[in-house]
């Protein structure tokens, strides 16, 4: 953005408290604080609270939560009774301490910002994957776009119809009941296709493992996985490099470790999308032309 980082002192004290203190001024400002609630969870997200406390008593004009990865998102409804829907939670969280608009990248689900009592701008990062991809070399008869699971539908297909409407392929799996093994069945055809499995974040890479490992049984020549959030839970990174894949792509919303890395994995920066963004909030700009609005 050519904009200078803001300058903040961030420390814990002995008993692991966080205390925030900004070091330049902010009144009548429009600050932008870009945290992701990525691992470890708790601990980014009380920080990210704080600091929107802190700017909102230093008289800030407007804050904006820049949160490329909005944790505890998979929390969005009920599933069974006595659960918490802790997205909703996180919601509230933040619009009390003070942020006056959100900023988040490809949501678990759409309706989690209806849990938000602010507006918030949800920003796809496909167009980023969907760019380095038609960098490569493979013909559009050769694709087909995987969900690797029911709940993936819409957007495996929406990638699909901005790769040349690329047939669709879903991995189904079924448990008939506690402690037995999963049926997976695959609705779709990928003999001697290119799979492009599609999903919004990798966590411990057990349903994208299990669908590559089904995909190459049905006769894919190649699979890839692309997802925006790159969260890398234990077993993650020996599910993905064991020559399931050829190649791993994600996006930069999560840091990456330098222990994470491995020969498949591609990592593509979001910096460019989130900067045009911020500056389109900044100015009261449409966000049409970057298929936002």
């Amino acid at each position: 953005m050519g904009v200078e980082l803001g300058k903040i002192n961030i420390k814990r004290f002995a008993d692991g408290e966080i205390y925030v203190q900004l070091q330049e001024s902010v009144r009548g400002c429009d600050v932008y604080l870009v945290q992701p609630t990525c691992p470890l969870a708790n601990e980014n997200l009380m920080e990210l609270l704080i600091m929107i406390d802190a700017c909102r008593r230093a008289s800030a004009k407007n804050i904006t939560a820049v949160i490329p990865y909005f944790g505890y998102a998979r929390a969005d409804r009920k599933t069974q009774g006595r659960e918490s829907i802790a997205a909703k939670l996180v919601a509230n969280l933040i619009t009390e301490a003070g942020a006056d608009r959100v900023l988040a990248c490809d949501l678990h689900s759409g309706q989690s910002m209806g849990y938000f009592d602010i507006p918030v701008d949800h920003v796809y990062c496909q167009p980023v994957i969907l760019d380095y991809l038609a960098s490569k070399t493979v013909s559009s008869n050769d694709l087909v776009v995987v969900s690797p699971d029911v709940g993936g539908v819409a957007r495996a297909r929406a990638f699909a119809k901005k790769l040349s409407d690329a047939p669709l392929a879903i991995v189904d799996k079924r448990r008939h009941g506690h402690n037995v093994a999963e049926v997976m069945n695959l609705i779709g055809d990928v003999k001697g296709k290119v799979a492009v499995m599609v999903d919004d974040m990798i966590d411990t890479a057990g349903t994208i493992a299990k669908g590559a490992a089904l995909l190459h049984q049905e006769g894919a020549r190649e699979v890839y996985a692309c997802c925006t959030h790159a969260v890398f839970s234990p077993p993650a990174i020996e599910r993905l490099s064991g020559g399931l894949f050829q190649e791993v792509i994600v996006t930069n919303t999560i840091p990456v470790a330098e222990k994470n890395y491995f020969p498949e994995l591609t990592v593509l920066s979001i910096a460019n999308l989130l900067g045009e963004t911020i500056w389109r909030v900044h100015d009261d700009c449409s966000h049409l032309l970057l298929g936002l609005d």
